[in-house]
């Protein structure tokens, strides 16, 4: 069933507290029968909790309880005034959310999102389930790389609501063109100059010199290596973050790991989101096989 069905369920806008007591802007949409689970979802960088608004109806339509919140810095979310916007920092803040939650929640991820829910999982264990969208352990230097070109590409803003899509689809092809522009003011604010801007603190893209990238890839991995609930990676066909071997990697390091694999860039669900969402929504409805072995840490 297409994504269209589900239109008029609207969620009950929520807030949060991060762990170092940043606001954090959210929202939480409720099945209207019986309550199968809760499902916390995490954007990517740059981009906002209204990324998952399709996919979250359709959970809710499901019978999942979904949290979706803008990470810090983005969207409606505060700004950190100490510009910390570590990979600590967005894990912290995920366990100060899940820490409301009445149970452990399925996880999900996309890009940051899916680095921060890997590595919360693997070192808390704070989940039922993991299902990272287009992420994994190795991260391939030439999407890294072009993904920050992206971001840092429009430093003055653009001209018109038109130009920012420009830049949009010049970025993901895979992606239709909006005919109704409406949408991308939920990742652009307009300033008193009459220019817009992208809806996140600059500082975000203050990436730390390599030994610092460096521990982060091996705290992915060491991650990784102690994930033991059911795990789902989902792989766009045309993705330069994630390659074959990034994923075969991924099924060896999470021996309940799954993969599947979406016709689409590096954004998946926004890609094709009908896709997407059958294969969560299977995922999450199959039940757990016990995991009887763990490797080697």
């Amino acid at each position: 069933m297409s994504t269209e069905a589900f239109r008029d369920h609207q969620p009950e806008q929520v807030t949060f507290a991060a762990a170092d007591g940043l606001r954090l802007a959210g929202d939480r949409w409720t099945p209207e029968g019986g309550v199968r689970g809760t499902a916390v979802l995490l954007h990517g960088g740059g981009q906002t909790r209204h990324s998952w608004r399709a996919t979250a109806r359709r959970l809710a339509h499901d019978g999942w309880t979904a949290i979706t919140y803008d990470a810090r810095g983005h969207g409606d979310s505060e700004w950190a005034s100490d510009g910390n916007y570590s990979l600590t920092a967005f894990v912290d803040d995920l366990y100060a959310v899940i820490h409301t939650l009445p149970e452990p929640p399925a996880l999900i991820g996309a890009s940051l999102g899916g680095m921060t829910s890997l590595v919360g999982e693997g070192e808390r264990g704070i989940a039922q389930s993991l299902v990272l969208v287009d992420i994994a352990p190795r991260i391939e230097r030439e999407g890294s790389e072009r993904i920050r070109a992206f971001m840092t590409s429009a430093p003055n803003g653009f001209r018109s609501l038109q130009e920012a899509a420009d830049a949009v689809h010049a970025y993901n092809p895979h992606r239709p063109r909006p005919s109704n522009l409406d949408g991308l003011t939920k990742n652009v604010r307009q300033r008193d100059d009459g220019r817009w801007y992208w809806h996140w603190d600059p500082r975000f893209m203050r990436i730390g010199d390599e030994p610092a990238r460096a521990e982060g890839d091996a705290r992915l991995y060491r991650a990784a290596r102690h994930i033991t609930v059911p795990t789902l990676l989902v792989r766009g066909t045309e993705s330069d973050i994630v390659s074959p071997e990034g994923v075969a990697e991924l099924l060896e390091l999470i021996p309940s790991s799954q993969s599947v694999e979406v016709v689409a860039g590096h954004m998946v669900a926004g890609d094709d989101n009908d896709i997407f969402s059958r294969h969560l929504l299977g995922f999450l409805a199959a039940p757990a096989i016990p995991l009887t072995s763990r490797p080697a840490q």
